[in-house]
C-alpha cells in the first residue's frame, strides 16, 4: 500500500497565516510531490461542534470559508479529496468501537486534551464529546488508513493516542486491519506555532490577533504596524531583543534571502538584520515595513484566487459533495474490515450461519 495523508482543520473561522505556515503551504507541497498515493483533507465540523454545540451556525457557515481558503492556497480537488467530517457516518461508528479500547484515565493524561480543557474553561464541566475527541481523531485517521499526518508538534500526543488504539485493536482482534500513522512536522521551526500579532502564544479569532489569508492589503498593513515587538526597544538607538519579538518570529517563518534584494538591500540576509537590531540603531517601523512587503507579496495571489472561487459558490459545494462521496466509500471499506475483525459481521459470515444451523439441527 502506498503512503496516504489525512489532515484538516476545524471550521470555526476563516484560516489565517498561522494555519498557512503551519500546515496549508506544506500540504500543497505534499499534494504536488507525487510521493503520496492519496491525500485526504477533512473539514472537521463534527469536531468543531464538540465545543460549539450551542452555536451550530458558526460551524455551518465556516465550512465554506475553510473550503475557499483551501482552494485559494492551492489544494486541488483533482489531487486531494476534500470532504466534510459530519457527512461520513462511518467515522461515528468507528469512534464508538474505539471507545471500548481507551480508559478515562488515559484520556485525562493526554497533554493536548488537558491544555485545551484549560483554554476553554471546561475544568468543571467537560462535554463528553470534547473529552473523547482524541478517539474521534483516531477514527478519522484510521478510516482512511493514513500513514502520514502533517500537524504541529502540539498534536503529537493525539497521534500517540491513535497509535495506541491501532496497536490495541490489532492485538485484540489478531489482525493488521488498522495502520499506525506517523506525524509529519513543518520543516521550518518558526512554523510550528506562530504567535498572534499581540505576542500571545496562539492566534485566535476571539483574541483578535490573527492575520487572515483573505485580509485586504490595508488591513494586513495595519495589523503589522501595530504588532508586538520588544517593549524595551523605545528609541531607535536602543539594543533590541529578538526572542519573543513577534515581528522577527514572523520573519523567521516567511523571509527568504531574495526578499532583501527586493525590499531591503541594505542587508544580505535575516541574520544581518537581526544583528543590527540587537546592537541598536534599527527601528521597529523599518522592520515592520519589510515584513509587510513580504506578507503582501505572499498573500496577494491567495486572496485573488479566493475572490475568483467566490464567484461560483455552487461549484465549491459540488466539489465538497464529490469529496464526501469518495471519502464515504473509502471509510465504508475500512469499517467493513473492522467489523469483520471484531466478528460483528453477522450477515456476511457464511461460516457463522452454517455453524448456527448445524448447532440447532434436530
Amino acid at each position: 500500500m502506498g503512503k496516504i495523508i489525512l489532515t484538516g482543520d476545524r471550521p470555526t473561522g476563516r484560516l489565517h497565516i498561522g494555519h498557512y505556515v503551519g500546515s496549508l503551504k506544506g500540504r500543497v507541497e505534499l499534494q504536488n510531490s507525487g510521493e503520496f498515493e492519496k491525500v485526504f483533507i477533512m473539514i472537521a465540523d463534527a469536531q468543531a461542534l464538540t465545543d460549539n454545540a450551542d452555536n451550530p451556525e458558526k460551524v455551518r457557515h465556516n465550512v465554506l470559508e475553510v473550503a475557499l481558503d483551501y482552494l485559494a492556497c492551492g489544494l486541488d480537488p483533482k489531487k486531494s479529496t476534500i470532504f466534510v467530517q459530519s457527512q461520513i457516518p462511518q467515522l461515528c461508528e468507528l469512534t464508538c468501537y474505539y471507545m471500548n479500547l481507551v480508559t478515562v484515565s488515559r484520556l485525562q493524561r493526554n497533554p493536548t486534551v488537558k491544555s485545551e480543557i484549560q483554554q476553554r474553561n471546561f475544568e468543571a464541566s467537560i462535554p463528553v464529546g470534547f473529552f473523547a475527541y482524541p478517539i474521534s481523531q483516531a477514527s478519522d485517521i484510521t478510516a482512511f488508513k493514513a500513514t502520514t499526518v502533517p500537524v504541529g508538534e502540539d498534536q503529537e500526543p493525539m497521534l500517540e493516542q491513535t497509535r495506541e488504539i491501532v496497536r490495541r485493536f490489532n492485538m485484540i482482534y489478531n489482525t493488521d486491519t488498522l495502520v499506525e500513522p506517523e506525524i509529519l512536522l513543518p520543516k521550518n521551526k518558526a512554523c510550528l506555532r506562530l504567535p498572534g500579532t499581540d505576542g500571545k502564544a496562539k492566534m485566535s479569532k476571539s483574541l483578535g490577533n490573527c492575520i487572515y489569508l483573505s485580509d485586504e492589503p490595508d488591513v494586513i498593513k495595519q495589523k503589522i504596524m501595530n504588532m508586538y515587538t520588544d517593549p524595551n526597544h523605545i528609541k531607535v538607538s536602543d539594543p533590541g531583543q529578538i526572542e519573543g519579538n513577534t515581528v522577527f518570529t514572523y520573519l523567521d517563518a516567511f523571509c527568504k534571502d531574495e526578499d532583501f534584494t527586493k525590499y531591503l538591500p541594505d542587508y544580505a540576509n535575516l541574520d544581518e538584520l537581526k544583528a543590527h537590531y540587537q546592537r541598536g540603531g534599527l527601528g521597529d517601523v523599518k522592520v515592520k515595513k519589510f515584513l509587510n512587503a513580504i506578507l503582501q507579496e505572499e498573500l496577494e495571489p491567495i486572496r485573488n484566487r479566493r475572490k475568483e472561487y467566490q464567484k461560483d459558490i455552487a461549484s465549491v459545494y459540488k466539489m465538497l459533495k464529490d469529496g464526501c462521496d469518495v471519502a464515504r466509500e473509502t471509510a465504508a471499506k475500512t469499517l467493513h474490515e473492522v467489523k469483520d475483525a471484531m466478528k460483528i459481521n453477522y450477515f456476511d459470515d457464511v461460516e457463522l450461519l452454517n455453524q448456527q444451523i448445524n448447532k440447532y439441527k434436530d
